[in-house]
């Protein structure tokens, strides 16, 4: 099939009804957006902050936020500076702040597999010791397996034709 044709839309959409990857890239898949997001994380919450930070073109921004507060991911928040305008701020909800984990894999792959010559441009670390870590799957003891071990299996949502990785 050539790489521009597309599967019949039911098709299309039920796969990515039911993959939560598809799902997923749907809202955060555009490059900006996971910037975005990353720099929230690190304490920016308004407009010219993005803005001033990334780099990023007006109108680009503006649909992101946009697209990410009405998905639940940031909360528009009102606020007004002395002597100006009201303006909004935006904070991440709960929803957001657990993208953090995601973008710290997504980091510690590169880190790994797309190094800097000069190392690592963040390292996450436990907030009261400082100590490095590292994300990893572990079982409900805590016991870590290594990548080799883990197979990602059908869930209650899966076709029976799904295959496991």
């Amino acid at each position: 099939m050539p790489a521009t044709a597309r599967l019949p839309v039911d098709v299309d959409s039920d796969r990515a009804e039911r993959c939560s990857v598809a799902r997923s890239l749907e809202l955060l898949g555009e490059r900006w957006s996971l910037l975005i997001i990353r720099e929230a994380l690190r304490g920016a919450s308004t407009y010219s902050e993005f803005r001033e930070r990334l780099g990023v073109p007006s109108d680009v921004l503006s649909a992101r936020l946009r697209t990410l507060t009405e998905a639940g991911i940031f909360a528009k928040v009102p606020y007004r500076p002395e002597g100006a305008r009201e303006r909004s701020r935006y904070e991440l909800t709960e929803q957001g702040r657990a993208l953090k984990l995601v973008l710290v894999a997504l980091a510690q792959w590169g880190d790994e597999n797309r190094p800097l010559p000069q190392g690592a441009s963040s390292i996450p670390a436990d907030a009261d010791s400082g100590e490095r870590l590292e994300l990893a799957f572990v079982d409900r003891e805590g016991r870590r397996s290594p990548l080799e071990r883990v197979r990602i299996v059908p869930g209650p949502a899966a076709r029976s034709t799904w295959k496991s990785l």
